[in-house]
């Protein structure tokens, strides 16, 4: 039978006032839940924070992108191995794609969608015609398709998947053979008691104001809320494995992934805001069986006036422990790190850790888990 394992991620954090993720409004997203109203940031909005935060770190060969331009990007490519001009470049690039069967955009030389790839992919593709692309840049259109018709470019997209594609997977409707199945599920995070959107009247006084001149140079508003996150991810480990094509790199891809979810921070209006903190509790879950969301601890909104975060903490505790009792659940690992003074967080996660420690039990559990089966 099939290893299956899963990483699940369950994170508290406090934000300031702050316009994370906005809607089409331009106000803070929020969703109703549990008969309140909660703030609310996207999956997507935190899984391309935490996108970021891992490939900062990472060489730039290793690294991913998102685009509508990948003929652009290939071009270039192209252009600075080869030493051939922009013009030359770009048919090598087109007629390298076009077997792909890739959509074209409405504006020139974009696609109609965008394509989730690797650096080190288009590097790939590049060597497929580096020892002949200056002769290949002599043909005319119709024999260059020729001679690149047959090229192995669709296998470099389907193989070496950087991190960012491992993780988060690739969906292209038109062309099923390049889908790259998600090891990684990334839930909405909604604050664990209610939130009303307010709205910050800002003016921008004209430095060179002449002496009898009042008034703003600049009126708006810009909607905000400030709320403590329940925040959670899940990692399916043997889907990473597949996709990586080495146990040994999918357990790197786990820590690095844990690291960038966990410090990552939406960037929406933080000049305006200064809004990155740091999680107050992060807690982590090796399971045999199913990824467990305890979003239900936070169906009744917390209420008072004295810790939002430290109720929120202690009340995520107890659903995991009610949950694991209830249906017998033995997790494979269990890891926590947290800010707070409280037995009853200890006796459901375990004794607290630093980050450090907890990124460190992880990787040794699922090397353990893998390497010993």
């Amino acid at each position: 039978m099939t290893k299956h394992q899963y990483v699940d991620f369950h994170i508290i954090q406090t934000v300031p006032p702050a316009n994370l993720n906005r809607d089409d409004q331009g106000n803070p997203k929020d969703a109703r839940f549990g008969g309140a109203r909660r703030a609310r940031v996207s999956s997507q909005a935190w899984k391309r924070a935490t996108r970021r935060a891992f490939d900062d770190k990472l060489p730039e060969a290793d690294q991913s992108t998102r685009t509508k331009r990948i003929a652009g990007q290939l071009a270039g490519r192209i252009g600075s191995r080869i030493g051939l001009n922009g013009e030359a470049a770009a048919r090598i690039a087109g007629a390298l794609l076009e077997p792909l069967g890739i959509k074209a955009g409405k504006k020139a030389g974009d696609t109609a969608y965008l394509l989730f790839f690797g650096y080190r992919q288009l590097d790939e593709i590049v060597d497929l015609i580096a020892d002949q692309a200056k002769d290949l840049a002599e043909l005319d259109d119709e024999k260059l398709k020729a001679a690149t018709k047959d090229l192995a470019v669709a296998e470099r997209l389907k193989t070496g998947h950087p991190l960012g594609v491992a993780l988060f997977g690739r969906m292209v409707a038109d062309i099923p053979s390049l889908k790259v199945d998600a090891a990684t599920q990334v839930a909405h995070a909604i604050s664990t008691h209610a939130v009303e959107i307010e709205s910050d009247y800002y003016t921008a006084v004209d430095d060179e104001n002449e002496a009898d001149e009042s008034g703003a140079g600049m009126i708006g508003n810009i909607g905000f809320n400030a709320a403590t996150l329940y925040r959670y991810a899940t990692v399916g480990v043997h889907q990473l494995v597949d996709n990586l094509g080495s146990v040994d790199s999918a357990i790197e891809a786990v820590g690095r992934f844990a690291e960038a979810f966990a410090l990552s921070m939406p960037t929406g209006h933080i000049n305006s805001f200064a809004h990155r903190t740091r999680p107050s509790l992060v807690a982590v879950v090796v399971r045999d069986d199913q990824p467990v969301n305890l979003v239900s601890a936070f169906e009744r909104p917390i209420r008072g006036t004295e810790g939002i975060a430290a109720a929120s903490a202690v009340r995520l505790a107890a659903e995991y422990a009610r949950s694991t009792q209830q249906w017998g659940d033995e997790p494979v690992h269990v890891g926590v790190c947290h800010a707070f003074d409280n037995d009853a967080i200890d006796g459901a996660f375990g004794d607290n850790q630093t980050f450090v420690q907890l990124l460190t039990g992880l990787d040794d559990a699922l090397t353990v888990s893998w390497k010993t089966d």
